[in-house]
């Protein structure tokens, strides 16, 4: 019995596949919880996409992912001074994104980050002229730009690229390789039109892993049912029933990301009102599940526990069976499945 992460195989890799066609030399990332799938599998499916280079997240991400992965390891959190020492073989490389530390990586392969309209770090154009002589000393693959997701200002991002493009070829900087992440396809290709001697490389993660929402389903298994009647108490807080119904225990509980949330970057006014009507309801113990049974989704009965979730099926519903699996709708990042079936 186990919160179950199910994948369509042949449609996951067929969307893979047609990532890849948009974007030609892709850069596959794999960081965190592997977007739900883990790093040993995401290192085999990017294997198969035929990728050179694999990137990681951090040092430590690094050094496990070196004995799954044999090509290059582009480590995307920039090099500090002072940070804890772990051994990588030559075939990682490091982002750096100031003078002082590409001045600490003598004899590295290195990613230089520049700042973009993001503003959470990188070299600034007025370090560029210190740069020229600092790359002496490193082995330079490329320069690199993490671009926003949205664009509220009506800017492009295809002119943020140029303008960081021209400023890195006025002070003679070599320009063979640019690391984007967040263009679109046609965006890429207009900058490849543009700067025909550049190698652009797309960084890609959600959209290469997660871009087809219908070729994974999430489904925990009904441990226990209980017959519960309005006014009866149960669970750790003993609370009263609200109604008859039943009690529904699921697998899947906190150690697996059940009940945890990001924060949202609300826009407009139905999802702020959405918001503020979910967090009204929080305030009286009414907490929306994830778990989906006879078409709707489920209320918990309590916070969730560690490995299961207790969930109020009203008396009307059908009564779930043991054994029976409920679809749950969980965001990749934050979930650990107990297993992950191919189908």
């Amino acid at each position: 019995m186990a919160l179950t992460l199910y994948v369509d195989t042949a449609r996951w890799r067929a969307h893979q596949q047609s990532v890849l066609q948009q974007f030609p030399g892709l850069v596959p990332v794999c960081k965190g919880n592997g977007y739900g799938f883990g790093h040993e599998r995401l290192a085999e499916e990017a294997a198969l996409l035929g990728t050179d280079l694999l990137a990681v997240g951090t040092t430590y991400e690094a050094a496990r992912m070196k004995d799954f992965f044999s090509g290059d390891l582009l480590v995307l959190t920039p090099f500090r001074h002072g940070e804890e020492p772990v051994p990588l073989p030559d075939r990682a490389i490091r982002s750096v994104s100031s003078v002082e530390g590409v001045g600490g990586l003598v004899g590295a392969r290195v990613v230089i980050e520049v700042m973009s309209s993001m503003k959470r770090h990188g070299v600034l154009p007025e370090d560029l002229p210190k740069l020229a002589a600092a790359i002496e000393d490193v082995r330079l693959e490329g320069f690199a730009m993490h671009l926003p997701l949205d664009r509220t200002d009506g800017s492009d991002a295809v002119e943020e690229v140029i303008g960081w493009m021209d400023r890195l070829r006025a002070n003679r900087l070599p320009l063979h390789t640019m690391f984007v992440s967040h263009l679109k396809a046609d965006e890429l290709a207009r900058l490849q039109q543009q700067f025909p001697q550049t190698r652009f490389r797309a960084r890609i993660g959600t959209r290469l892993w997660l871009g087809d929402h219908d070729a994974t389903e999430y489904r925990g298994s009904v441990l226990d049912v209980t017959r519960i009647g309005k006014g009866d108490r149960f669970g750790y807080r003993q609370q009263k029933a609200a109604s008859d119904g039943y009690l529904v225990v699921v697998a899947g509980g906190t150690s697996h990301g059940v009940g945890l949330e990001s924060p949202k970057a609300l826009h407009g006014v139905m999802p702020r009102a959405k918001g503020v009507a979910r967090a009204g309801l929080a305030t009286v113990n009414r907490n929306l599940s994830p778990y989906v049974w006879a078409g709707k989704q489920r209320w918990f009965a309590e916070p969730p526990h560690m490995q299961v979730s207790i969930l109020f099926v009203p008396g009307e519903a059908p009564e779930p069976q043991v054994g029976e699996e409920l679809v749950a709708h969980l965001r990749h990042t934050t979930t650990q499945y107990d297993r992950l079936v191919d189908r």
